[in-house]
């Protein structure tokens, strides 16, 4: 972020956003999240289709101190509620459209449009975090069939990327392409 401010960070499809772009539209959400309670090891539920904007939501989550919990718009609706059931989410980032998938949900639902925080302030919040803390919590249906939780800390996901890094030299010049599902763990 601070090296190449001015640097493409992300392109979806005609729109490109830089670093500090990026950061800045984070930080907005992160401080409205901090408002609605969200700290260390908070769970915040995102849904919402591939797009600027869903980066932007996890990345805010995370500077918020949360953890994010992917929820793909093409589950079934009793899968997505069974997840917030069991995962106890009381916020849910939500994309254009799919308010109606989260079903009868009592949680505060925010819209996963930059126009809804941009009213927050762009400074950086405070780290709250750190490496024993979670990132985030991706459900599976393991062998019973059943969604189940699993949890990761910040740790797991430095020790993937600086192996990424390592085992594919991959350098300030490189470019990678995100061609998985948010709600799939590759690791």
């Amino acid at each position: 972020m601070d090296r190449a401010p001015g640097a493409t960070a992300l392109v979806y499809e005609d729109r490109r956003l830089s670093y500090r772009e990026l950061d800045d539209q984070a930080n907005r959400l992160a401080h409205l999240l901090r408002r609605l309670g969200i700290g260390p090891d908070s769970v915040v539920g995102v849904m919402g289709y591939r797009s600027i904007e869903l980066v932007e939501a996890l990345y805010g989550v995370m500077k918020a101190g949360g953890a994010y919990l992917p929820l793909d718009p093409d589950y079934p609706q009793e899968r997505v509620a069974a997840i917030l059931a069991d995962s106890g989410v009381k916020v849910v980032l939500v994309g254009p459209g799919l308010e109606d998938r989260l079903g009868e949900w009592p949680g505060t639902c925010v819209a996963l449009e930059e126009s809804s925080w941009q009213a927050e302030p762009s400074k950086r919040p405070q780290r709250l975090t750190g490496p024993e803390n979670l990132a985030y919590v991706i459900y599976t249906s393991g062998s019973t069939g059943v969604p189940k939780g699993v949890a990761v800390e910040h740790a797991g996901i430095r020790n993937r990327l600086v192996w990424m890094q390592e085992a594919y030299g991959l350098t300030t010049s490189d470019r990678v392409l995100q061609k998985t599902p948010y709600s799939f763990d590759v690791s």
